[in-house]
């Protein structure tokens, strides 16, 4: 049970999720290229969440939400609030389970990102994100159309659907003989590390668990450190982590993280680029900044790797083509760097 007195999943809300979703959701690989372990002194692991259906993570959960949902919930549709991978996720859910769908997205979020959501046959809202909050607009639209609102990260079932991806490490790392020391996962609500904490450390309750966050969005790293949710005091800065603006840890996502998670870590645009380069260097691996954080985090050294076993989720692989093209225009290989 939460703080805020709503029931929290646990480990077995994640297995049943995992069942669920067999034949909907892909069970991505874990990938490995011997220049990132030379790099870190380690063996790295890399979660491929870009090859999830919708291009990251974001699917499992919003599957999940709708595959649970009763047959007046679904005349009524769905409703949600995204800057873009859990908008794919819910258009694309909804088309499977075959209830209709209206996305809020911002005004300002990435080209590819609004014509994916289009693409699924979501209809899209766009929102300016200085003058209009997406929560008051997404609850006023459900509350029109007799919707069900799809939450990005604090809902029960979304949270249980996201650790599919901690429930296949485990059962992916147990196939090859490997127990990881740390898993490193991006951050912006929480709800991926929430589910994934819950598969993780129900099966290894040793393995060290960090979130990644870009520099000036860090509000998890300060929550950990203070032991209770605390938001960002203004604006954050402008970042390449577009999937990770999220200004405070979840309300249902932080009680699960907090009694579980080691801490977290922080890194720069830069750090960010070079983690995007080396997934395409040496595994041939379209990755988006925001889907980049943890394994930007390992290469920079903001844990320890060398002699260790360490697993990074790269959560979404949706990046602007411009973008992309601008941070592998520069020519250096990460994994060389000293």
């Amino acid at each position: 049970m939460s703080r805020i007195g709503e029931p929290l999943p646990t480990p077995a809300d994640v297995y049943a999720a995992a069942a669920r979703l067999g034949g909907h959701a892909v069970e991505t690989p874990l990938l490995r290229a011997d220049a990132l372990d030379e790099r870190i002194g380690g063996r790295l692991l890399l979660k491929a969440e870009p090859l999830q259906r919708t291009g990251s993570f974001k699917f499992r959960g919003a599957c999940n939400r709708l595959l649970q949902l009763g047959a007046d919930a679904r005349a009524g549709g769905v409703v949600a609030y995204s800057s873009g991978n859990h908008a794919q996720a819910v258009a694309a859910a909804a088309r499977l389970v075959g209830v209709p769908a209206v996305i809020v997205m911002p005004r300002d979020a990435p080209a590819v990102k609004i014509a994916g959501t289009r693409r699924h046959g979501a209809e899209v809202v766009l929102y300016d994100r200085a003058s209009e909050a997406r929560e008051a607009l997404g609850t006023r639209i459900a509350e029109e159309r007799g919707a069900t609102l799809v939450k990005p990260y604090d809902d029960f079932h979304v949270i249980a659907g996201q650790g599919t991806v901690g429930h296949e490490i485990v059962r992916q790392c147990g196939a090859i003989g490997c127990r990881p020391d740390a898993v490193v996962v991006p951050a912006g609500g929480g709800g991926l590390m929430a589910g994934t904490s819950l598969a993780i450390a129900d099966a290894w309750p040793e393995t060290q668990l960090h979130t990644a966050e870009p520099k000036g969005y860090d509000d998890h790293a300060m929550s950990f450190e203070r032991g209770e949710r605390v938001g960002l005091s203004g604006p954050g800065p402008a970042s390449l982590c577009d999937a990770l603006f999220a200004p405070k840890p979840g309300a249902l996502t932080f009680p699960i993280n907090v009694e579980r998670v080691r801490g977290g870590v922080v890194v720069d645009d830069d750090e960010v680029g070079a983690a995007m380069r080396a997934a395409f260097l040496h595994l041939k691996l379209v990755v988006e900044p925001g889907g980049a954080a943890a394994l930007a985090a390992v290469l920079a050294g903001r844990i320890a790797t060398a002699g260790r076993t360490t697993v990074a989720v790269l959560s979404g692989g949706n990046v602007d083509p411009g973008v992309f093209r601008a941070v592998l225009n520069r020519d250096d290989d990460p994994a060389a760097a000293t």
